[in-house]
C-alpha cells in the first residue's frame, strides 16, 4: 500500500510541473531569447493550436491557427501625400525611373467635392494594415501619417526593396474622365534587365487582387483604361524600380459621381480593405 500511495504522489507532482508550464509556456509579449548560435524563437500564442514555445521562427508548417501570414512582409504604398501641394519644388524633381525620367511625385486627383486621392490611399492603408498583422504579416508602410511631403516614388521603390516584401501594393484613385468607372490594377512591363523576375509572379499577385476587389466591392472593371480590370505598364517608377512583386489599384475613378459616391464612404473603404486583404493573402498563400 506505501508504494502505491508513493506512486500516486509522484503522478500528481508530475500532473502539476506540466500544468504550470512544464508542458508549454503561457503567452508571451516578446520573442524568446535564444543559446547562442540558436536561431530565433517565435513567442508562443494563446491562440488554440499556437506555435509550441522553441519554434525556430518561420519553420514552415509551424504558425498559430489564424496566422496564414505568418513570415510574410507586405509593403503598402499609399499614393501621393497631403503636402506635397505645398511643395511644388521638391514633388516636381525629375527622378530616373530607367524608362524616363518623371517628376518625383504628384499631388494626386481628388473628386468633385474635393475629397483627395491622397487621404483616400492613407485611410485604405490604415484599414488594410491591421486586417494583414492579425494574419501574422509584418506590414510596412512607405509613409507614416498623410501630413508629409513625398516621398519620391524612386524611394517608395527601395522601401519594398529593402524590406524584400513578398508583396508590394500601391493604392490609388484614379482621376480620369467622369464618364468612365470601375477600378483596374496596374502591373509591370518588363523592363530589361531591371524587373525580369518580378513581372510573372507580380501578374500574378495582380490577377489575386483583382479578383478579391471585384468580389469583395462589387464595383466593376474599368470602362476607361486596360483590359478586364488589368492594364501593364512601363512609365511607373513604383513597378519599375521594384525588385519585389509589385502592382498598383486605382480603386476607382474619383471624377465618376457615382465611383466617388462609394470612395467617400468610410462603410465603403473598409469594405475596400477586407477586398485587398483577401487578395494579398491569396497571393501570400499560393504565391
Amino acid at each position: 500500500m506505501r508504494a502505491d500511495r508513493t506512486a500516486l504522489m509522484l503522478a500528481a507532482l508530475v500532473a502539476l510541473a506540466t500544468g504550470c508550464g512544464g508542458g508549454g509556456a503561457g503567452p508571451r509579449d516578446a520573442t524568446t531569447s535564444p543559446p547562442s548560435g540558436a536561431a530565433p524563437v517565435r513567442a508562443t500564442s494563446s491562440a488554440p493550436g499556437g506555435t509550441p514555445e522553441g519554434t525556430p521562427a518561420g519553420t514552415p508548417g509551424q504558425a498559430p491557427a489564424g496566422m496564414a501570414l505568418a513570415g510574410k512582409v507586405v509593403v503598402l504604398d499609399p499614393g501621393h501625400n497631403g503636402g506635397n501641394a505645398a511643395h511644388p519644388e521638391e514633388i516636381n524633381r525629375p527622378v530616373d525611373i530607367i524608362t524616363q525620367r518623371k517628376p518625383c511625385n504628384t499631388t494626386g486627383t481628388s473628386t468633385a467635392s474635393g475629397y483627395p486621392e491622397h487621404a483616400f490611399a492613407w485611410d485604405v492603408a490604415r484599414r488594410l494594415r491591421p486586417l494583414l498583422e492579425k494574419q501574422g504579416a509584418e506590414v510596412v508602410l512607405t509613409r507614416p501619417n498623410d501630413r508629409g511631403v513625398g516621398p519620391c516614388i524612386t524611394e517608395r521603390a527601395a522601401v519594398g526593396n529593402k524590406a524584400r516584401a513578398d508583396a508590394v501594393l500601391s493604392i490609388h484613385g484614379d482621376g480620369a474622365a467622369p464618364g468612365g468607372r470601375g477600378f483596374h490594377v496596374l502591373l509591370p512591363g518588363l523592363v530589361a534587365g531591371h524587373n525580369d523576375a518580378v513581372v510573372a509572379p507580380s501578374r500574378k499577385l495582380g490577377l489575386a487582387v483583382r479578383d478579391a476587389y471585384r468580389r469583395g466591392t462589387g464595383l466593376p472593371y474599368a470602362t476607361y483604361a486596360g483590359r478586364d480590370g488589368l492594364e501593364t505598364r512601363t512609365d511607373l517608377g513604383g513597378l519599375n524600380l521594384s525588385t519585389r512583386p509589385a502592382v498598383f489599384v486605382e480603386c476607382g475613378n474619383m471624377r465618376n459621381r457615382g465611383d466617388a459616391a462609394k470612395m467617400t464612404d468610410p462603410a465603403f473603404r473598409e469594405r475596400i480593405a477586407a477586398s485587398l486583404a483577401t487578395g494579398l493573402t491569396t497571393y501570400l498563400r499560393t504565391g
